[in-house]
């Protein structure tokens, strides 16, 4: 492991870093307009909600009226209806009060507004209280593509709380370390992970040019050697894995897409001239795709591999609940909608969630129903909490929905042990406090 601005400087006049000013903002609740709500509207128990936060009764913007400024794209248009200005919460639910307890807050703890460092793969190591993540793999701020790999890096939560701890008032800034890591060749264009599996990291890549995508298991200590699971089904390559989750079985879930990929929250808010990134064949960084989008499931003993869920669009993110009986996948059709995305989005595919039940035999996904529709952009990485409460990277944020599937409030985010969600914004990583537990590592 090196220091990023060490090695920095051996990259060139075009060199990019994982961080290029790491800083800390102490703030009270900030940034999080553009992570866990969106907008603002009537308010009513204000006294019963934490400061900077919104309640939104959803009966207020029912009926708009004709006279009324309608939004016309789920990519371009945040549901703002008052223009208020980030950051702020927004909630629909009163039930989102419990998620985010008395004294809910977001600090950010690094900034890089050229280069996309803190896209994919957040894992949390909790024997080292640190969390790794990866770089865009492709795209107009990821700065890799066939010839070049994505980077991956990690911070340091007890520096970052410590820091907090010392420079705690409103607007307090303090630098934090970011640490980028030197993986093995034959980890390729990094797309998604969890863990800590078994003491590793579990990596989950696209694989570039000829590498193919593979399931890998990387030490997260240095040198971090790294074993690869899986790389081919029935001797194909996949077309771009995208990612992963262990089942309460210890048996490994993964999507496989040609696709998309989503634009985080701030992104959005922030860089609404960017085109969304693509990756895979059609960033001309992986061959032509030969497989559906599909599900898969590992079996880590045997090696075995079986299809368990297909027919989708785009499939992305996937997540079950703690007792492992119910499955989500995030579908990202909307995003590159038209001819594979050469002609843009097209808001009229999918940007759904969908709930599967788990045979629990089988572990084929059975019953498939909607369990909710993304008003923006589409679902990406998706979490779910120990109650069973549903997170999903959008078009502005983190949405976050009950059980249910009621909306009750970027890129991907991980909980850090509970009450703590660290949040990938592509140019920003986001450290929230809130009040909502994670369910444990299946094989720490």
């Amino acid at each position: 492991m090196v220091d990023i601005k060490a090695k920095a400087d051996n990259r060139g006049p075009q060199k990019r870093t994982l961080a290029g000013e790491i800083m800390l903002l102490s703030l009270s609740i900030c940034v999080i307009a553009a992570l866990l709500t969106r907008g603002q509207g009537t308010q009513s128990a204000s006294s019963a909600i934490p400061p900077q936060s919104v309640f939104i009764d959803p009966r207020s913007f029912a009926v708009l009226g004709p006279n009324e400024t309608f939004r016309s794209s789920s990519f371009n248009e945040l549901f703002n209806p008052t223009s208020t200005a980030p950051p702020f919460f927004q909630i629909f639910d009163k039930g989102f009060l419990s998620i985010l307890g008395d004294s809910p807050s977001i600090h950010e703890v690094a900034s890089n507004p050229n280069f996309a460092f803190a896209h994919e793969a957040p894992i949390y190591n909790m024997p080292t209280d640190e969390v790794f993540f990866a770089s865009n793999d492709g795209g107009p701020l990821g700065e890799s593509d066939l010839n070049h790999n994505n980077l991956v890096g990690k911070i340091s939560l007890t520096e970052i709380e410590a820091a907090l701890a010392r420079n705690n008032s409103a607007g307090a800034t303090v630098r934090a370390r970011v640490t980028e890591l030197d993986l093995p060749d034959t980890i390729q264009m990094i797309n998604g992970g969890t863990g800590p599996y078994h003491g590793s990291l579990l990596l989950i890549t696209s694989g570039r040019g000829a590498r193919p995508p593979s399931i890998a298991l990387v030490n997260p200590k240095a040198p971090h050697n790294a074993t690869v699971l899986l790389d081919n089904y029935f001797g194909r390559q996949f077309n771009s894995l995208n990612d992963i989750k262990v089942h309460p079985s210890g048996k490994l879930f993964f999507t496989d897409v040609v696709c998309v990929r989503v634009t985080s929250g701030l992104r959005l808010m922030m860089h609404r001239h960017l085109t969304h990134p693509r990756y895979g064949f059609l960033n001309h960084f992986r061959p032509n795709p030969l497989l559906p989008n599909q599900v898969y499931r590992l079996d880590p003993d045997t090696g075995a591999v079986r299809v368990v869920a297909t027919d989708f669009d785009k499939c992305n993110g996937i997540a079950f609940t703690a007792d492992g009986q119910t499955a989500y996948i995030a579908d990202t059709g909307a995003l590159g909608g038209f001819l594979g995305g050469f002609f843009g989005n097209n808001q009229t595919e999918p940007a759904t969630i969908y709930t599967f039940d788990v045979d629990p035999r089988t572990h084929v996904f059975k019953n498939r129903r909607v369990f909710t529709y993304v008003d923006t952009g589409a679902p990406d990485g998706i979490q779910v909490d120990l109650n069973g409460n549903m997170y999903a990277g959008c078009g502005d944020g983190v949405q976050v929905w009950n059980d249910e599937g009621t909306l009750v409030h970027f890129a991907n985010m991980v909980f850090a042990g509970d009450g703590r969600l660290v949040i990938m914004a592509d140019t920003k990583i986001f450290l929230a406090h809130i009040a909502a537990k994670e369910i444990p590592p299946i094989s720490p």
